[in-house]
């Protein structure tokens, strides 16, 4: 069954780029409105918006790890559209760091991370979920998705701070997902190696995965927006960390 959002609006934070831009071009594609957010890229979010079928694109500039920022981008989204169906915590920072080198990943380096991937996740959500519940109350579909990492639960990533931080999410899920029942569903992707920019010299990597993963290449964004809209629109599932890493991580 097709996944139909029309009229619906979703929330995608880190949406000016990489899966975030491609997810929330596949929401538009199935009916929603989409806000789309960043931090810094504030031309590349707003072309991401303007690139949303039928006017069904806004942006707003907002840093999600500043709690005023993360409650005036809730509100934004509240003036402008009136609701919030679906929020979709995209936002991450990481720094390549290899895991044996200790020294590098600094306590700043931590509290980076922490703040945007974990303190920023959970800002948005806390500020969003009175929104999500009345319209859970309204639709019976409500819904969190939080995007996570294989490196969340493998020891892999891009440093251990960036690997940490996403288990902190993908267990931030389930406990969500335990107390916003039944009116909101909250559950996680774990992308495995996708092509971002992020990601665009990672060749060492790309060679790995392409070996060893069972489909024999690197993901894109489109192969993770599109469970992201499939997860979105699942109405009895809720508490579940999704793999999308291209049966790599059976071989772990």
């Amino acid at each position: 069954m097709a996944v139909d959002f029309q009229g619906r609006v979703a929330l995608v934070t880190g949406s000016s780029s990489g899966i975030g831009a491609a997810t929330a071009r596949a929401l538009a594609e199935h009916g929603a409105t989409v806000v789309v957010n960043s931090s810094r890229s504030v031309e590349a979010g707003r072309a991401v918006a303007d690139s949303l079928p039928h006017g069904q694109g806004d942006y707003v500039q907002a840093d999600v790890a500043d709690p005023t920022q993360a409650a005036r981008l809730v509100a934004t989204v509240i003036e402008r559209h009136g609701r919030l169906d679906l929020l979709v915590n995209n936002a991450g920072t990481t720094a390549v760091i290899p895991h044996h080198d200790l020294e590098a990943a600094t306590p700043e380096v931590w509290r980076r991370i922490y703040d945007v991937n974990v303190v920023g996740t959970w800002q948005v959500t806390v500020t969003a979920v009175p929104h999500l519940r009345a319209a859970g109350e309204e639709t019976g579909n409500a819904a969190v998705v939080n995007i996570s990492s294989v490196a969340g639960q493998a020891t892999t990533g891009s440093s251990i701070p960036y690997a940490v931080s996403k288990a902190a999410v993908s267990h931030m899920t389930r406990l969500l997902a335990n107390v916003l029942g039944p009116l909101v569903r909250v559950n996680a992707v774990a992308p495995g190696l996708i092509d971002t920019p992020w990601t665009a010299d990672w060749d060492v990597v790309r060679a790995v995965v392409e070996q060893r993963s069972a489909l024999q290449r690197v993901g894109s964004p489109e192969d993770v927006a599109h469970v992201v809209v499939a997860v979105a629109g699942a109405r009895y599932m809720t508490g579940e960390v999704l793999l999308v890493d291209g049966g790599l991580s059976m071989f772990r």
